[in-house]
């Protein structure tokens, strides 16, 4: 044995006991997770439209790589716009960013909260769009106000056509507040 033995004795001992002295994660067992549950809505065509292409795609007009667009959809708390409450706006930019078939769409979201429980805070979400047929996942990235730290991720499934220039998605949003 080798005069270094006992030291190395002592970091490994201090390595395996190093877990016994932290403390233990509050809602560490349920996640942490808070649930948001909220309806956007979508204009896609027309003079109300709320999404649009700003940059056509240089490849041609039936090509999606390329293409920049944004969009300032609004949020409710409910699927008919006329009974449900305006909590706040969808908005982003979003860009063909994919040579594959089906075509990648890359997205940089906020939700603007401006009523209710949430009103004076915002969520930044990044992801992919890879089908518009299913439901639709992308990563909470942070926040501000009472999202601060945030993190998560959202599921959009789309959940009517009340206009044929228009789709509205129901959005359940799965957000920790990590600060540790």
């Amino acid at each position: 044995m080798t005069s270094s033995s006992p030291l190395l004795l002592l970091a490994l001992m201090l390595a395996w006991s190093a877990p016994a002295f932290l403390p233990a994660r509050a809602g560490a067992g349920d996640q942490g997770l808070k649930h948001i549950h909220l309806y956007m809505h979508e204009i896609f065509a027309g003079p109300n439209a709320t999404a649009i292409v700003a940059v056509p795609s240089p490849l041609g007009a039936n090509a999606t790589f390329g293409v920049v667009g944004v969009l300032d959809d609004e949020l409710r708390d409910g699927p008919d716009p006329k009974s449900s409450s305006l909590v706040g706006r969808y908005q982003g930019i979003f860009a063909g960013a994919g040579l594959v078939s089906p075509p990648g769409m890359q997205s940089a979201i906020n939700f603007v909260f401006t009523a209710g429980e949430h009103s004076g805070s915002t969520l930044a979400m990044l992801g992919p769009v890879l089908s518009f047929t299913g439901a639709i996942e992308r990563s909470v990235v942070g926040g501000t106000g009472a999202f601060r730290m945030a993190r998560g991720y959202c599921v959009m499934t789309a959940a009517g056509n009340p206009t044929p220039d228009s789709i509205v998605y129901e959005v359940d949003l799965f957000v920790k507040m990590d600060y540790a």
